[in-house]
């Protein structure tokens, strides 16, 4: 309904709210308060991010979602292909890809194409993972890798879209949007929804992180690693402390009053959203301070690596090492703060061309940090609370790329159908690996994942039913996992 339709059907019935049933309201309050709802639902209105209580109980508190956005090639860091190797040079079958679309491959003139990398097996359990990311192999242990996702999404902003908010459209809420709108926030001086980004940037952009139909209180804030977090939010050098507080008081006051009379929703995000930028200026500039940080920890976490004789083989932005690094520790950080949800980016791992020397770049830039907050969360005890997954928008072809003007087989195009990604900590069952891709990595043999599937997971974690997780809007109910998804009981510790 229209907020200011409701609002002229509030107002006709207020004389009989205000004066024959005005003693029954009162009754009805006290009761509602006796039994603890009313209670309930004051600090929401007041506050859109106040925590609310999950569906049953929760495995996780927090989580790290560490976004490649690109598409890393599971057959260089997670999926060994031996038998790919041996068929190096050679061509498919017409009638496997005769139907399949691709964003570049030339089809008529496509071969397969061997792994570069070595594989090893790392911790008790065995895990085969990439001689790339020796770091990430000391948590084998620890992680859950799953070689068989797939999506319908096979270009990247699409595809980031569907990873980040169950379909590859625009206009849905992201999972950290979703979380705080079911879970609310409890940290009151930091954004429940936090982005960070380094690299070239996405091909998504502010898409992978929006609120979409819910309120704007949940959308992901993005922060800087260094400078001002926020631009914009610390106070011109003269501005007095006590008249910045007036004017917000009556700022939201004047709100307040619009709000009563409109009964929109995007009022109390504003309200809220202004408190929390307030008490942001002194919480946020603390957060990306690491001085109170030890030299063992900076090193640990490779803050202060030089890229050396890799910057000339960058993918784009600047500093990456230091840039990625300092994000992965800044994650651990807000989880310590009480920030629900964490995104990390990195851009660009779309590795067309020249593949051996780029994933060499980003796997060094990437693997000790993450190694290194795997590490440090289990070391302080909030590793089992906190969920980690690493990801990306799809996998990557068996086939070498063979894209008119460039040097062909140097790279590998576009894959949804079958690609790896890893979860760790917060209620996952660690030591294991679920789904088989066929030996040459085309298609999934055992327990396909859909990304939908990964999602309804992820809520279970948070004691979140991801059926009864749900937004009105246009007069049907909406979810993150749209009309699709199941838990993936394996995964689940």
């Amino acid at each position: 309904m229209d907020p200011i339709q409701e609002k002229i059907i509030q107002s006709r019935r207020s004389f009989l709210t205000t004066a024959a049933g005005g003693v029954g309201g009162m009754a009805l309050a006290s009761m509602l308060c006796d039994d603890g709802v009313l209670a309930t639902l004051q600090p929401e209105a007041v506050n859109p991010l106040a925590p609310k209580p999950p569906h049953f109980e929760a495995k996780a508190k927090a989580c790290i979602f560490i976004f490649m956005a690109g598409a890393p090639s599971q057959l260089e860091l997670f999926d060994p292909k031996p038998k790919l190797a041996e068929l190096h040079g050679q061509k498919l079958p017409d009638s496997l890809i005769d139907k399949v679309r691709f964003a570049f491959i030339q089809k008529e003139k496509a071969v397969l194409m061997g792994g570069y990398r070595k594989f090893k097996r790392h911790g008790q359990c065995g895990m085969e993972l990439s001689d790339l990311i020796p770091y990430i192999g000391e948590h084998a242990d620890d992680i859950c890798l799953v070689r068989s996702m797939h999506s319908e999404a096979f270009n990247h902003h699409p595809g980031q879209l569907m990873m980040n908010t169950g379909v590859p459209m625009f206009g849905r809420p992201s999972i950290g949007s979703w979380l705080n709108y079911g879970l609310g926030s409890v940290s009151q001086d930091l954004p429940g929804y936090v982005v960070l980004t380094s690299g070239r940037g996405t091909s998504g952009g502010t898409s992978n992180w929006t609120s979409g139909f819910l309120p704007s209180t949940y959308e992901g804030v993005p922060f800087r690693n260094q400078g001002e977090p926020i631009l914009h939010l610390s106070n011109p050098a003269d501005m007095p402390h006590d008249c910045q507080r007036r004017g917000l008081e009556a700022t939201r006051d004047l709100n307040q009053m619009h709000h009563e009379a409109t009964l929109d929703p995007e009022i109390l995000s504003r309200i809220a959203s202004y408190e929390l930028a307030y008490r942001m200026q002194s919480a946020a500039p603390d957060l990306i301070d690491l001085s109170d940080e030890s030299e063992a920890t900076l090193e640990m976490y490779g803050v202060n690596r030089e890229e050396g004789e890799w910057k000339r083989h960058r993918n784009g932005g600047g500093d990456e090492f230091k840039s990625f690094a300092s994000n992965c520790l800044l994650a651990r950080r807000m989880v310590e703060r009480g920030v629900r949800y964490i995104n990390i980016y990195h851009a660009t791992w779309d590795h067309h061309s020249d593949m051996d020397k780029r994933i060499q770049f980003n796997s060094l830039m990437a693997d000790q940090p993450i190694g290194a907050l795997l590490g440090d969360l289990k070391d302080r005890g909030l590793l089992n609370s906190t969920l980690v997954v690493w990801g990306s928008e799809f996998g990557r072809t068996p086939l070498g790329e063979n894209r008119i003007g460039s040097d062909p087989n140097t790279g590998r195009d576009h894959h949804p159908f079958a690609f790896s990604m890893w979860a760790a900590g917060g209620g996952i069952q660690g030591g294991q690996v679920i789904g088989k891709t066929d030996d040459i990595g085309w298609n999934i043999e055992e327990d396909p994942v859909h990304i939908n599937d990964f999602h309804a997971t992820l809520l279970h974690l948070f004691g979140l039913d991801h059926l009864q997780l749900t937004h009105r809007h246009q007069g049907r109910d909406f979810r993150l996992t749209d009309v699709a998804g199941k838990v993936v009981e394996k995964m689940l510790a």
